[in-house]
């Protein structure tokens, strides 16, 4: 994994070596001072979400940020990337040839926070709760290839899988998979509020007012084993309502580290304006930014109208007016730095070809302008989406083959409509679940996706999808998921618009700054340091 530190002054090449570390803290951090990081992230309980926190819901960045801290998985993806290794568990491997069963044996010793043991029973009741509850957030979809699961002792557990999927050990790091208490999480029922219970690095307390978490405390977990090592013994995550905000909170030295989302003129001022107190690390992103059709409204179930605005749309201008050097054009679902990669949708459309749009549409008998409205999130992505949204109506509409307005809604809105398809065009973000291809692809277009999308091509869902992960060695499935590309791009139920970097700023006594944030944008608080060391 690439990472580069911009000390501010200069880029400076970062080479960070891969250190293994076995449960527990070195007490890393100077005395018992927290580390504050600062995030725009909300954590909101609403009557459409009364239980932000719960790993049988939550199904965006903001509150797995939370759970990986508290809630321990059998596994987890070690720090740099790579296959995953046991985390909860001991040891975990496939039974057969046809990865079709899963073993996993728990360390010995392993208890929540607050000391009652956990056996493999606590592992099956965790994971077929999110499946019986089978939240509309389509979280259980992660785990929805389990057919049965099979307890032997208090140690051991095998996972029979439905089809073949040697993806399934990533599935396994993710929240989802997250080892819960009987007595604190009811069997069919949501956890509502902000309490979170696990055995993970840390316990966990909210500072809530009204409906919002305010402050969220982390805490050192004395009766956690596990794979990691913390280097720090107190967390604390802070909550702004935008990025000015938390600029100027680090500024001022009531923060320690920012952390998305930051904006592209924040970025820029630290390159161009650098100070002797903030580093700036910038590191390879595996976000997206796309597009969707809700294909059973009557505007978006056209294809033709949906090919048409792919036709339409130049990405480059997309970036240079809103976010410079913060991304690049996408072309697919994959992003370009996953080895599966292809442009399909550039193969298929290139950029910015109205005249091709027009004669498509005109062939197609619809008449023009199309009038649609694109919906968006105004906070859960950080402020310069207006800018987007209000830049892709104008290349939408100056081609005159659109009519197109736009319209925001804070995510507490937006999200609970976009899941009752409540909108025929819409503009999502993706972090990946896990480091592989499929997260990119199943997540869409499988049975019980993200996006409760109708799009259902037989062809995806019921051939290439299942035939994508029985591959162990994930390079020997390219080919597969190059038709899967391809098939996208000329469905086109979602618009790849590009894919972004990621920036964190810190005061200059934080160290490891470098592998508190991974490629996925996942908060790894327990390699935060402050004082000297390294």
């Amino acid at each position: 994994m690439n990472r580069k530190t911009l000390a501010l002054a200069a880029v400076i090449g970062l080479l960070a070596p891969v250190l293994a570390g076995c449960g527990g803290s070195d007490g890393g951090s100077d005395g018992g001072e927290a580390i504050v990081v600062g995030t725009t992230d909300q954590y909101i309980a609403t009557e459409e979400g009364p239980a932000p926190l719960d790993p049988a819901f939550a199904y965006d960045t903001g509150s797995w940020n939370v759970l990986r801290q508290t809630v321990q998985t059998l596994m987890h993806v070690p720090r740099g990337g790579g296959a995953p290794v046991p985390e909860a568990a001991s040891k975990c491997g496939f039974t057969d040839r046809e990865n079709e069963s899963y073993r996993c044996t728990l360390r010995e010793g392993l208890k929540f926070a607050g000391g009652d043991p956990i056996t493999v029973e606590d592992v099956k009741y965790s994971i077929k709760r999110v499946l019986d509850i089978k939240d509309p957030s389509g979280i259980s979809g992660l785990l929805a290839n389990i057919d049965t699961m099979e307890t032997n002792g208090d140690s051991e557990i095998v996972f029979h899988l439905k089809t073949p999927d040697a993806t399934f050990p990533y599935k396994l790091t993710t929240p989802p998979a997250g080892i819960v208490s009987q007595k604190l999480y009811e069997p069919n029922k949501l956890r509502d509020g902000f309490e979170v219970n696990g055995s993970g690095p840390y316990t966990f307390k909210a500072e809530v007012k009204g409906d919002t978490v305010v402050k969220a405390i982390f805490t050192k977990n004395p009766d956690y084993k596990g794979d990691l090592t913390l280097q720090n013994n107190k967390v604390e995550l802070q909550p702004f309502k935008d990025a000015d905000a938390m600029g100027k909170a680090l500024n001022a030295g009531d923060i320690d580290v920012m952390t998305r989302a930051m904006t592209p003129d924040q970025v820029q001022s630290m390159v161009e304006n650098p100070t002797e107190d903030v580093q700036l690390t910038e590191m390879p992103g595996l976000e997206i930014r796309y597009l969707a059709f809700n294909t059973d409204a009557p505007v978006a179930k056209e294809k033709a109208v949906r090919q048409a605005m792919a036709y339409t749309i130049d990405r480059g201008e997309l970036i240079t007016k809103v976010y410079g050097a913060m991304a690049e054009p996408l072309y697919s679902p994959i992003p370009s730095s996953v080895a599966t990669h292809t442009n399909s949708f550039f193969n298929k459309y290139g950029d910015a070809n109205p005249v091709k749009a027009a004669q498509l549409l005109e062939d197609a008998g619809i008449p023009t302008p199309v009038k649609l409205t694109l919906n968006y999130t105004t906070d859960h992505y950080g402020e310069a989406t207006v800018k987007e949204f209000e830049t892709l109506r104008e290349q939408l509409n100056s081609s005159k083959l659109f009519d197109v307005s736009i319209k925001g809604e804070e995510w507490k809105t937006f999200r609970p409509n976009q899941t009752k398809r409540a909108y025929a065009i819409y503009g999502m973000g993706w972090f990946p679940d896990f480091p592989d291809p499929d997260t990119y692809i199943g997540p869409f277009f499988d049975k019980d996706n993200f996006l409760n999308s109708p799009y259902d091509n037989g062809t995806l869902r019921n051939q290439l999808i299942p035939q994508s992960r029985r591959e162990a060695d994930r390079s020997a499935a390219s080919k597969t998921f190059s038709k899967i590309q391809d098939i996208v791009a000329d469905d086109v139920p979602v618009l790849p618009l590009w894919q972004g970097k990621q920036y964190v700023a810190a005061r200059t006594d934080i160290t490891r700054v470098e592998w508190a944030v991974n490629s996925s944008a996942e908060l790894l608080l327990w390699e935060l340091r402050k004082g000297t060391g390294s």
